[in-house]
Formats: C-alpha cells, structure tokens, sequence
C-alpha cells in the first residue's frame, strides 16, 4: 500500500471499544462455529456404527480443511481492499471489490472442482488408511469437492462483510450454514440412507445455498447509481494488486501451515505418548485461537477503514484498542489452562502416560496465547492496511528462527525444546510485524 495522494480527503472516525467489540464478538462466534461442519459430519455418520466410514469422513475432513486453509486468502484479501474502500467512502469501489473477488473466487473454485477431482485418489493414498477408509473417504472428497466455487465465495462473502463491519451479518450466514447442514445430513443420511455420499452432499449443498442467499441479500442492498462498470470491476491494475495480496496471504498460510506440520512431526518422533499429549496440548492453543481471531477480525477491519480514510488517529487507536482487548484475554487463557488444565486434560484422556505428558508441558501450552497475541493482532493490522509483503517476509524469518531454535534446543531438551521453538516462532511473528508497522504507518499517512 502506498501512501496517499496528499489531495486525497481525510475522513475521520471514532474508534470506540464498543466498536472493537461489535465486530469481535459475532466474529469469534462465526469463527467458533466453524467446526460444526465437520462436527455434524462425523456425528451423523457415527449413528451408522461403522468404523471405516466414520474413518473416511475424518480424512475427508482433512482434505477440505486443508483446502479450506489454503484459499482462506480470499476472505482476508477482501477484508482489507473493502474497508479502505469504506474508508475512503468510495462506494463504487465498494461493489467493484465485491465483483473482482467473487470472479476470482469461483473461477478459482470452478479450476480446483474440475482439476483436482481426477487427483483425488492419489491424495487419499498417501494417507496410507486401510482400503474401506480410503473408499469411504474418496466417496465422500468426490461429492464434496464439486461444491468448492461456492465454498470460496462463502469466504468472499465473509471478507467483505467484515470489511463494511458487518459482521453480525456474517455470523447469520454462519449459523445458518451450520443448520442447514445438520438438517440436510439427517435427512440424506438418517432419512434416504444415502451413507457418506449424503454427508458430503449435504455439507456441500449447505455451502451452495449459503452463498446464493448471500450473494442475493448482498446484491440487493446495492444501490443501482454505485453500480461500477464492466471495465472498473476488470480494471487490470485492481485485479493484479488482488492477486498479488491473495498471493502474499497464501504464502505467509503455508509457511504458518508447514511450522505446525513440522511441529506434529517432530513430536511423532518423540514416540506415541508425546505426539497423543501435544496434540491434546495444541487443542487447547487453537481454542484460544479462535477468540483471538475475533480481536484480529476487528484490527483488519479498523485498520483497513482507517487507511483508506488517511485518518491516522484511528488507526493508532484501532491498534492500541484490539491490543489492549487481545492480552487480556491471552492471560486470561493462560491462567484458566494453568488453573484447570489438569483437570481437563483429564476429560479429555484416559491414558496415564498421555496425562502425565500433558501436565509436564502444560506451562509451554499455557503460553502459546501470551507468544501469540501480538502476531495475531498485527496479522489482522496487517491484512487490513494490505501490507501483505511484509507480513509474508515477517513469516518467512521467524520460521527461519523457529528452526534454528529446533536446531540447537530440541537435541538438548528434547519435547522442551520444541516447544520452545514454537513460542520464539509466535513471539518473533509479532515482534517484527510490530517493528515494521512503525515504518509503514510513516509511509503511509506522510
């Protein structure tokens, strides 16, 4: 992003902490909401009593999530170029945001349907499961995957709502996503017997019809006199600098994805008990997560309004507001797994040797939420002001560090080590974001 024209209009806004909290919170409640999906899957087809189906609906989970987090660009991307929109009160530009990113979205999700389906079986087999899992799971990948445009317009429909702040909007698509979803999986599984042929249909028909009715409710509220032309929304320079953005964010995910998976990895070396505990371990961090995530939410959107309104008053507030709010919340989750971890790490296994795993890095999970905090919050900065260069390049060294951390701690302190090698990854994510922001706050409001 670069700085404005100095002929460009200053609008100023107020950044309140009701306003940080009517966007966090719905957001936080969109994003806990999220695994119902495949919550209801496996729910569903667990009544069958069969294992290798309920085996393939898990793996076929995998699959889309891991999809899912690859394109999840397009929800951010659009997050950011709609608020400096609204921020520039440029209503035109408004829709034509909209436009460009539901053309990338499904023409990108029409490619994936059409080229990736062929590949499924090859993707399967490298899960290794047994015969009547791998069936069950290509069942169920080759009904779903057919759903995939409209699963990536779901998250342009997400993006650009949160741009506007409409996020309260955002979590009534959710919910009714999640329903109908349930509805349809009895109903095709439960009701016509349709197996997990009916689970993925219904997850994917759910998808469909969520983003039609979105995409309906969302065109009719534009007003005809703000309607961009053909060649705006086309405009070649617009859709490049999307791309190029889209592009950053998809980077920046698979390295965040790659720190996890080399995480999971490193642990299964560790033997079995430390890959059950730090599993059971990490559950806990992403649940933080996931309300951390609203507080995000709100930073992309303030921030993004506040760069296209070339107010920098609000954007130092927007990020001083969504900090404050984020590590009280962070310690707030540090202590509650301090104080009840045991107790939940024993509901949630009954294996001494994994409980006993648990408890001893315990402290490490406990800290994730504090080591996190500052990244999260300068990712939803980041995102919002589109500086998606730096923030992919801020990802890229601190994966650096967190393998040179790995390196030399994890032959001396073995699991401690790694853990510690996650947590200079969170705390280095933040810090650098942090450092750099002060820069392009310079750069960008002269």
């Amino acid at each position: 992003m670069h700085a404005s024209p100095p002929d460009a209009a200053i609008r100023p806004f107020t950044v309140t902490h009701r306003g940080i909290l009517a966007i966090a919170v719905p957001m936080t409640l969109a994003y806990l909401s999220t695994p119902l999906l495949g919550f209801a899957d496996v729910a569903v087809i667990g009544r069958l009593g069969d294992a290798a189906l309920i085996g393939g609906i898990a793996l076929g989970a995998v699959v889309f999530d891991f999809l899912g987090a690859i394109f999840y660009f397009l929800r951010s991307g659009t997050t950011g170029f709609t608020a400096q929109a609204f921020g520039a009160g440029d209503r035109v530009e408004i829709q034509a945001t909209f436009f460009r990113a539901v053309l990338i979205a499904f023409a990108g999700g029409l490619a994936v349907a059409l080229l990736a389906r062929p590949l499924l079986p090859l993707v399967i087999a490298a899960f290794g499961a047994s015969p009547e899992v791998s069936a069950a799971t290509l069942r169920y990948a080759e009904v779903r995957i057919l759903a995939t445009p409209f699963m990536l317009v779901g998250y342009v429909l997400l993006g650009w709502l949160l741009g506007l702040g409409r996020s309260g909007f955002a979590l009534v698509l959710q919910t009714v996503l999640n329903g109908l979803n349930i509805v349809l999986n009895i109903a095709f599984v439960m009701g016509l017997g349709f197996g997990v042929a009916g689970t993925a249909a219904a997850t994917a028909l759910s998808e469909a019809l969520v983003a039609c009715i979105g995409l309906a409710l969302i065109l009719r509220s534009f007003a005809r006199a703000d309607r961009p032309s053909r060649m705006r929304v086309l405009d070649r320079a617009a859709l490049i600098r999307m791309v190029a953005v889209n592009r950053d964010i998809m980077i920046r995910s698979f390295a965040l994805l790659f720190a996890f998976a080399f995480f999971a990895s490193r642990g299964a070396a560790l033997g079995d008990t430390l890959l059950a505990a730090n599993a059971l371990l990490m559950n806990f961090f992403l649940i933080g997560a996931y309300f951390l995530d609203g507080f995000a939410a709100a930073a992309e959107q303030f921030a993004g309004r506040a760069v296209g309104a070339r107010y920098r008053p609000a954007f130092e507030r927007s990020v001083k507001l969504t900090l404050v709010w984020g590590y009280a919340l962070a310690f707030g989750a540090a202590a509650l797994l301090l104080l009840c971890g045991p107790a939940l790490i024993d509901f949630m296994t009954v294996n001494p040797d994994v409980r006993a795993a648990a408890r001893t890095y315990l402290i490490w999970a406990a800290l994730t939420p504090i080591a996190g905090v500052l990244a999260f919050e300068m990712d939803g900065v980041f995102i919002g002001a589109t500086w998606t260069a730096d923030m992919r390049n801020m990802m890229l060294l601190s994966l650096v560090l967190f393998f040179a951390v790995w390196f030399i701690a994890g032959p001396i302190l073995g699991a401690h080590g790694l853990w510690l090698a996650l947590v200079v990854f969170l705390s280095a994510r933040g810090i650098t974001l942090f450092l750099r922001m002060r820069r392009r706050i310079a750069a960008t409001f002269g």
